[in-house]
């Protein structure tokens, strides 16, 4: 979605091509600092295709480092969430290289912008939007290919043969008529010193010849994952570490005005209290003390600005807003005379709610400040960006902050944040030595950045068949990426935002979107995983059912009729539908439900099996997912990201709400913030299209997907329409 920004001169590309260094110049300076073979390679973060570039062109994302022991060392530029990256990116170097996927070593990227920098992301250092594979996908094989060229060029030279004689094979390079081999290893400081050949000289592998990709493949971080030996952000413990936790204003904006800390420095373990403007932290020998010493401080909260807010005030602020004309996100054909000429009009009001990460990875940063430098350890999304917030914290130059970046036990959008850091590193001022500082799970909960709350009207105009022949959409809610784009970008779309409500699949020859920002003050917003679509697409979706309920149709045949210009989207569809059993007979308050969807460059439809209690209460069955994501580098991982998805968005559906009273968040741990349990969890079928187009992205789809076939299931099975999450089991109750 990002990159047509940069193609208007929105985003900066702040590639380091442009100061003069060249890519073959910075391939020949690898090696010889290393004496093996190094090569840069581009990872664009593009909501498309991976985007292709002259040698001129790219801007040096990771490293291929290939020392004298022949092992492949990647430094990963994306951070591994649980989402399975650590695998699939390695599988496209492997595929090309021709090695065995356990010959590939990874390591933690250091935060640098310059080298690491994703251009589609104004040069960002960033894990996120779905695209890590997407992007990786064309410049990380073109890399493994190119040093799998050069290496057979080297064997070639040495043995004064043709290079076309000579073949690579399992980490060796061999020319077949003599029979002669050579590894790579020992070919890597000769290979250093060939050309770098042009991408478009190397010839990537086809389809057909793939042995790893779209193979499942063993995940490589699962074997530390199980023994417990993977070290995440909140596993680190540098010497001499103490540790502390806090409590923050419970309204946004307030600040301390009285601490009486002689009970807390009373226990056990606690060896100090540190008062910040807004915050108090207590500092001590392990986390029991630090908890006990927390909860025994007497804090009076001057709560600022926000004490009354509510969320009645901010849906009120977001409807009124809706009442007027604003930003057009998409406009195509004559809505307003389409609808004129309608035979039949429908219209409808749907809201979503704030919403909190939960990650189970509390929010947690390990720090030690020191008068000359800053050492941080963390699990970011964002690792330069956590490097700047410690350094401007800290007071300090950004070269001074040393950063240890870990893996994430879940992320979500959480982590493209970076108060935690921030908040640490204020902490670490105060104490000698190093302090890791770790939120409790209510104030995970209580300090989140909340996925938007949105409100949407939504009409549509139908033929005397049924079928649409207007779409008029407008809705208001908060931008995100305003925070991290300049403000005058895209004439005020967020292309986050928009994402879901416009491009849609369907064949609609009349839309009309609006979307109009508007930022509640007193609770923050941020990324939240499927962000825009996790909206958007549950309006659509239900709104489609609505159409074809209103024409009384088929939900699946009416979404069919519109899909004739679009084959991918018509076949997804037509293969959940078939594998659901859609059609068939269901007891009594059991419905299925359907939607459809192309979001981060996917096409995916759900059916979720839905029962309904006389109670009110709704169990989700059984999801029936097909999807066709383009090539399928490591099907077990779109699989498990797609299971992992649905989960989270059942979670979304059926409990997931953030809401405020007196400027306080009234949520504050799993008990009042329902995750969905194991005895909850419908079973899932996966279906994977075949495709040899590129791949598409994968770790937010399926959230967005289930909402509206969870709701659309529920009306299937008692005739009543959801147009407010999370589920009313009240409303339903009377069904």
């Amino acid at each position: 979605m990002l990159h047509k920004l940069i193609s208007e001169g929105a985003v900066t590309d702040r590639s380091p091509w442009a100061d003069g260094l060249s890519r073959r110049r910075f391939l020949q300076a690898g090696a010889a600092a290393g004496g093996g073979l190094m090569l840069s390679l581009n990872l664009p973060f593009a909501s498309g295709d991976a985007q292709a570039a002259d040698a001129e062109g790219f801007a040096p994302n990771a490293f291929i480092h290939i020392p004298g022991d022949g092992q492949i060392v990647l430094t990963m530029p994306y951070v591994e969430m649980g989402q399975g990256t650590y695998t699939a990116i390695p599988m496209l170097i492997a595929e090309e290289l021709e090695v065995d996927l356990s010959e590939v070593r990874l390591e933690h990227a250091p935060p640098n912008e310059k080298l690491y920098g994703n251009p589609a992301l104004g040069g960002i250092q960033a894990t996120g939007n779905s695209n890590a594979i997407r992007a990786a996908w064309q410049p990380m094989r073109e890399a493994g290919a190119t040093a799998r060229t050069m290496l057979v060029q080297a064997a070639a030279k040495r043995w004064n043969v043709d290079p076309a004689s000579c073949s690579a094979q399992g980490g060796e390079v061999v020319h077949a008529p003599t029979g002669r081999r050579a590894s790579y290893g020992d070919l890597a400081a000769d290979a250093a010193r060939i050309p770098v050949p042009a991408p478009e000289t190397v010839a990537l592998k086809r389809p057909e010849e793939f042995r790893l990709i779209g193979t499942p493949a063993k995940r490589l971080d699962a074997p530390a994952k199980v023994n417990g030996t993977a070290v995440y952000g909140i596993d680190a413990r540098p010497p001499g570490v103490k540790i502390a936790t806090l409590a923050q204003s419970p309204v946004f904006g307030g600040r301390v005005k009285s601490v009486d800390d002689a009970a807390a420095k009373a226990v056990k373990g606690v060896r100090q209290i540190v008062r910040l403007d807004d915050a108090v932290a207590v500092v001590a020998d392990h986390m029991g003390a630090a908890k006990k010493g927390l909860e025994a401080l007497a804090i009076e909260w001057d709560d600022g600005p926000h004490a009354k807010l509510g969320t009645d005030a901010i849906v009120g602020e977001l409807e009124r807003a809706t009442l007027n004309a604003g930003p057009v996100a998409e406009n195509i054909g004559d809505v307003d005379a389409a609808l004129s000429g309608a035979a039949t009009k429908v219209e409808a009001i749907y809201q979503v709610p704030f919403l909190a990460h939960a990650a189970m990875e509390p929010m947690n940063c390990t720090v030690h400040v020191r008068k000359d430098g800053c050492e941080i350890w963390v699990g970011s999304q964002v690792l330069a960006r956590a490097q700047a917030a410690a350094a401007e914290a800290a007071g300090l130059p950004l070269d001074k902050v040393v950063v240890h970046n870990h893996l994430i036990g879940g992320g979500f959008g959480r982590r493209l944040e970076v108060d935690g850091v921030t908040r640490a590193v204020e902490i670490a001022k105060h104490v000698d030595g190093p302090v890791k500082v770790v939120w409790t799970r209510e104030e995970d909960i209580q300090h989140d950045m909340y996925r938007p709350y949105f409100f949407d009207r939504i009409s549509a105009g139908l033929d005397s068949k049924g079928k649409p022949i207007a779409w008029n959409h407008r809705f208001a809610g908060s931008s995100i990426i305003a925070r991290w784009l300049p403000p005058a970008f895209n004439n005020g779309l967020d292309p986050d935002t928009t994402d879901g409500a416009i491009n849609l699949a369907y064949g609609l020859a009349n839309t009309h979107v609006e979307y109009l920002q508007v930022e509640p003050a007193g609770i923050p917003t941020a990324f939240w995983r499927s962000v825009g679509p996790s909206h958007n697409v549950f309006v659509t979706e239900s709104f489609m059912d609505e159409l074809a309920a209103a024409a009384r149709h088929d939900p699946v045949a009416y979404r069919l009729a519109l899909l004739d210009n679009a084959p991918r989207a018509k076949a997804v569809l037509e293969l959940a539908a078939e594998k659901a059993g859609w059609g068939q007979p269901l007891p009594e308050r059991v419905g299925r439900g359907v939607s459809l969807q192309f979001v981060f460059a996917t096409y995916m439809a759900q059916i979720a099996e839905v029962e309904v209690s006389k109670d009110g209460t709704v169990h989700v069955r059984r999801v029936v997912c097909a999807v066709d994501c383009g090539t399928a580098v490591n099907p077990d991982t779109v699989r498990a990201q797609i299971q992992g998805a649905i989960m989270f968005g059942i979670t979304a559906s059926l409990y997931g709400e953030i809401s405020l009273k007196d400027g306080r968040v009234e949520q504050s741990n799993f008990d009042t913030y329902q995750i969905l349990r194991m005895n909850e969890a419908p079973a899932v079928e996966v279906h994977i299209v075949g495709s040899t187009e590129p791949p598409g992205g994968m770790g937010e789809a399926g959230t967005s997907a289930i909402v509206p076939a969870v709701t659309n299931a529920i009306f299937a099975a008692t005739g009543i329409r959801l147009r407010k999450l999370p589920i009313d089991t009240e409303q339903l109750k009377s069904a």
